[in-house]
């Protein structure tokens, strides 16, 4: 830090390059003509700039700062950009859609914030449960970390499942009910150290500098979304600079990083961009910070990138991937058990190896001024590697408890196509084929290594599953607009078919008000691993669950949303979701896949079939300030109940049924000179309590394990979560380049919120862990 400084100090107010591409929402033709002026104080001199043929422009000499712009076409709804922020490191691209106006006006009354506006997604079929984010949400809240997941447990309806893991409860849901796309192509799990049947996992994959602006949706999805039954992250990689070579490096919890980004050739128009990462948590150790792991090192590094190649000036080619791998032990004779581990225990050893590769090749083209078509084809690979170990007691000696290997290749082929009728009418359609290649083995071993259990044994298996949806969307006019659409989806598997109607409506009046109202049929075929898990038979192993069908859900969504001032919105949302088909075990018993998710690894369960039912129903409300004069805040809350029925027709709480989350944030950025800007940034979350199944602690004694008390599943609710964390920042600006240092306060008032409730052998105990004590972050980034 000390040379950046000294290498720096003939920095001054400088000025950066704003460049760009305006296109139409739908065709997403190029707008040429638009206007793009900055937004300045009364009197001065205006600087601005006019879209070309390609509907690229560029504005020179913009100064340092959050700046506003506003843009403007004849026949199209103008829009303002606010709060963009601009620095010496790094030139700003903006890429920005415009909407066709319905009729022309003599004047113009309706001025659309879409930078700021989060309900504003990429996806304008979604009209309920959707807000849009991007690198800059990732980067601000205090706690996120630079994680999507992380930043989306502080939207409303959304709970983190714990600190151990950014996997999130949406609406009472499984995290396992979430959609990952990438692109466009759906894929696995993005996350280090995420076990074969979750979403989630310590440390995201996907790297918040390559980041563009994605969408987050929780309920009453758009028709182009399928398998899925709580929420959908649409990810989106920017494109890299196409003008300039940039290059970046940076310091902090998620790892050492590298990044470029530029063209391949001066006059070339293709683009590069690329992030490279290795884990620091090695260097925390070394340091002597605990971070909830006690002596085991998690050792993980990832690549990111994305190139961009225009083919004339109607089509254009991407090549786009995530490639990552992680490992970690967690030996228990190594166990400080007078420290809390929240993942590793005194008795038992866990060895863990994943890797996780996703490539995706895309081409889209302007086929007319009114059609727009994009045809991706990509892959992805998972592999995980598990054993593990059981210590005995009073001797401490190792003995094989259980292995697992999970190897899954996915082949992928998407085409999407939009139709512009007209300035009121737009047709959507398209087409997903996943073939998923996968090997799956794993076994447990009990009384010593002596008796051998196979829970799952299958090799070179292939399975398909293809999805088409069309919708119409249809501008009755300025203010009210309808969409309706059917998803199909077909699982060769076992021959599963769906057909799902999908609809929505929303009114706008008054001055920046709006109803709407979502439906929609939702169906999620099981994991992999369930339709595979065998039982002995007379014959050999038979496999109990192969002819399972999907989990279906009704979701019902109705949204009021008030722009209180231009940077003040309040929006508010009940919304009811009926769960059907889902599986339980043949026999009597509280089992229910909709508790799946809650722990690290797939379920054993066999036999079952498709008679479970659940309803998840709640109500949420945000009252959210848009970053402007300096400062920003969030408030979202939501209050809920998820219930479910096993096979025994009990009605019980979900392991997901905290009742009530609140989330409040804000920030703060002070300016100091002309290149010093400080911000301060504050979280806090207020969750109930989760309900668990409590030990049976004579039974625990009695088989020196833990055994729970299943007839009264899910009856014992734990203490409230509550965690505040905090976030300082400074950047300064120097004539060529920016740098950047925060440091991250979590937990900081040192509270201990239970992770769970355990049985240890050795003590002969029930024992409370606990999760992520007072842990501070350092962050440090440098780009030039």
């Amino acid at each position: 830090m000390t040379f950046l400084f000294a290498a720096n100090l003939y920095a001054q107010e400088g000025t950066q390059m704003i460049r760009g591409t305006v296109r139409d929402e739908v065709s997403k033709s190029p707008v040429i003509g638009a206007s793009i002026l900055l937004i300045q104080e009364s009197g001065a001199s205006p600087v601005g700039a006019v879209t070309d043929i390609r509907g690229d422009f560029s504005i020179a000499g913009v100064p340092m700062g959050r700046q506003s712009f506003q843009v403007t076409m004849v026949g199209y709804e103008p829009q303002r950009l606010s709060s963009i922020v601009v620095t010496a490191g790094k030139e700003v691209v903006l890429n920005v859609t415009m909407t066709e106006a319905v009729q022309n006006l003599d004047e113009v009354v309706v001025t659309a914030d879409r930078k700021n506006d989060k309900t504003k997604t990429n996806n304008e079929l979604s009209l309920v449960s959707g807000r849009s984010f991007n690198v800059d949400d990732t980067k601000r809240y205090a706690g996120a970390l630079g994680d999507p997941s992380r930043m989306a447990a502080n939207f409303a309806g959304v709970v983190s499942g714990d600190d151990s893991r950014n996997d999130i409860v949406v609406r009472g849901n499984s995290p396992s009910g979430t959609l990952w796309q990438l692109e466009g192509l759906n894929i696995p799990n993005p996350n280090h150290f995420g076990s074969f049947a979750a979403t989630g996992g310590p440390v995201s994959m996907l790297n918040n500098n390559v980041l563009g602006k994605s969408d987050f949706l929780t309920g009453a999805f758009p028709a182009q979304y399928g398998n899925a039954l709580a929420a959908v992250f649409d990810l989106q990689l920017r494109e890299g600079n196409n003008q300039k070579h940039e290059l970046m490096g940076q310091v902090g919890f998620n790892g050492f990083e590298l990044g470029a980004e530029g063209p391949f050739s001066k006059n070339s128009k293709a683009s590069f961009l690329l992030n490279y990462r290795y884990s620091t948590l090695g260097l925390f150790k070394a340091l002597g910070l605990q971070f909830g792991t006690g002596t085991a090192i998690p050792d993980y590094q990832d690549l990111n990138f994305k190139v961009a190649v225009p083919t004339g000036t109607k089509g254009k080619l991407t090549l786009f991937g995530i490639t990552g791998s992680s490992d970690v032990n967690f030996l228990g004779n190594e166990v400080d058990t007078t420290l809390n581990n929240m993942y590793g225990t005194e008795n038992t050893n866990t060895r863990v190896k994943y890797g996780t590769n996703i490539f995706g090749l895309a081409y889209e083209h302007n086929l007319t001024p009114k059609t727009f078509a994009k045809l991706t084809l990509g892959m992805s690979t998972t592999r995980e590697r598990f054993s593990g170990d059981s210590i005995s007691n009073p001797a401490r000696e190792s003995f094989l408890s259980g292995e697992a290997k999970y190897n899954t290749s996915k082949y992928s082929a998407v085409l999407n196509v939009r139709h512009k009728m007209n300035a009121k009418s737009s047709l959507y359609g398209g087409v997903t084929v996943d073939l998923l290649d996968f090997d799956l083995y794993s076994r447990s071993l009990h009384q010593g290594g002596t008796i051998d259990t196979v829970r799952a044994n299958v090799s070179g298996e292939k399975t398909v599953l293809t999805q088409a949806y069309a919708q119409w969307k249809y501008r009755i006019s300025q203010g009210l607009i309808f969409t309706a659409g059917l998803h199909f989806q077909h699982y060769n598997l076992n021959n599963n078919v769906a057909v799902e109607p999908r609809a929505g409506l929303q009114y706008a009046f008054g001055r920046g008000q709006s109803v709407s109202v979502g439906y929609g049929l939702n169906n999620q075929a099981q994991n992999i691993y369930t339709y595979f898990v065998q039982t002995p038979g007379e014959s050999g192993p038979v496999r109990t669950n192969k002819d399972l069908g999907f989990t279906k859900s009704h979701h019902f969504v109705l949204s009021y949303q008030n722009r209180l001032t231009e940077n003040l919105l309040l929006k508010i949302e009940p919304y009811y979701q009926q769960l059907f088909d889902v599986p339980v075990e043949q026999r009597s018993s509280t089992y229910s896949a909709l508790n799946m998710g809650a722990a690290f690894g797939p379920s054993d369960r066999d036999s079952l079939v498709n008679e479970g039912t659940g309803r998840n129903m709640g109500i949420e409300l945000t009252l959210e300030r848009y970053f402007n004069k300096g400062y920003y805040f969030l408030f979202t809350t939501s209050v809920f109940d998820s219930k479910y029925k096993g096979s025994d027709k009990v009605e019980r709480n979900t392991a997901f049924n905290t009742k009530y989350v609140l989330n409040v944030l804000g920030g703060k950025e002070f300016r100091f000179g002309a290149n010093n800007i400080v911000s301060a940034n504050i979280k806090t979350s207020l969750v109930g309590g989760k309900y668990i199944t409590p030990l049976n602690l004579a039974a625990s004694r009695a088989r020196g394990a833990a055994v729970y008390d299943e007839n009264r599943a899910y009856s014992l609710r734990q203490s409230a979560y509550f965690r505040t964390d905090i976030r300082f920042s400074y950047r300064r600006e120097m004539r060529r380049s920016t740098m950047e240092f925060s440091m991250d306060l979590q937990n900081v008032t040192a509270r201990k919120n239970i992770f769970q409730q355990t049985y240890n052998p050795r003590t002969n105990e029930l024992v409370n862990q606990y999760q992520q004590p007072f842990f501070p972050v350092p962050y440090f980034r440098y780009t030039f």
